[in-house]
């Protein structure tokens, strides 16, 4: 009973994080830091979206790979569906895939460097399951090339200073998509504390207790 609990929380968790981000992530972020344009650069969810891979990993601690699989089908079933409503079907579409195949990539890499030391997984998981997250992501919702997803965003598609200070120009969404891997890379390397913290807390179970 407690396990049923306990990955539901893991699923509303999931859920919360991906439906939001999908919302945040047409909003790009207002105003400048020495002259460089925010809103060329970053939109709002690429500082909520990282909270999935922590989420992702405590699951994988406290229940292993299967349980935490479980989690991101789920959370990714409700949250697709629930994404039509907050966001674009186009930015539905490229969440739930760059979403479901970048925590499933975490979900393996974070298995097979469980025994190493304890920031090692997390920090690999989330690392290499964010470059696929956003790569998929941005090529889907913002390229030219995938236009029979949903109607193309004028906005995103307009060339701007690539990071928004380079004199080379390109399509604000690289910028974004560069900009969000910098960011998700930090929050990688931020959402450690919170993980450590939550050690001693979540701790793995046994195998066959985990896979009931």
């Amino acid at each position: 009973m407690l396990i049923n609990r306990t990955f539901f929380v893991y699923v509303a968790l999931m859920t919360l994080v991906v439906v939001a981000s999908n919302f945040l992530v047409q909003y790009p972020l207002p105003g400048s830091i020495a002259g460089m344009q925010l809103g060329d650069l970053l939109t709002w969810g690429a500082f909520s979206y990282p909270f999935a891979f922590l989420v992702t990993d405590l699951t994988n601690r406290h229940f292993g790979p299967r349980i935490a699989r479980r989690v991101v089908v789920v959370g990714f079933l409700v949250a697709i569906v629930l994404s039509f409503f907050a966001a674009t079907p186009r930015i539905a579409i490229a969440s739930g895939s760059a979403f479901l195949f970048g925590q499933l990539l975490d979900i393996s890499v974070f298995n097979r460097l469980r025994r190493q030391s304890w920031w090692q997984a997390p920090l690999a998981g989330s690392l290499i399951g964010s470059a696929l997250d956003t790569a998929m992501f941005f090529s889907f919702a913002f390229a030219p090339f995938f236009v029979f997803f949903g109607p193309n965003d004028s906005f995103a598609l307009e060339t701007a200073p690539l990071l928004g200070i380079l004199a080379t120009e390109a399509p604000r969404w690289i910028s974004w998509a560069l900009g969000d891997l910098s960011v998700k890379i930090l929050c990688g390397i931020v959402m450690l504390l919170p993980y450590g913290a939550l050690m001693s807390v979540i701790k793995p179970m046994p195998a066959g207790k985990a896979a009931a």
